[in-house]
């Protein structure tokens, strides 16, 4: 049986980056710190942000116009820097 390939993303495209992780300002103020310095310029009213059910967890989506995959691996990898953020999608 043969594997299929990922589909190719073009760029430069509108591209949806979820964060997750502990509610907290820190980890808005990281996420958009972030997000400023390697996509500047994204729309901010693209932003949703959603509660865990007893809110002790937040995801964050950001939308964001990629140049290309150097720019979405740098994105993720600053994500992770924060302890707040458990994952990046």
């Amino acid at each position: 049986m043969s594997e299929q390939e990922p589909p190719q993303i073009e760029f430069p495209c509108e591209y949806p980056i979820k964060v997750l992780g502990a509610a907290h300002p820190e980890l808005h103020e990281h996420v958009l710190r972030v997000m400023d310095f390697h996509a500047p310029g994204f729309d901010r009213r693209n932003i949703t942000i959603r509660d865990s059910s007893k809110g002790s967890w937040q995801s964050i989506t950001v939308v964001i116009t990629a140049t290309g995959k150097p720019q979405l691996e740098l994105i993720f990898a600053e994500l992770k820097t924060s302890a707040r953020v458990k994952m990046v999608l």
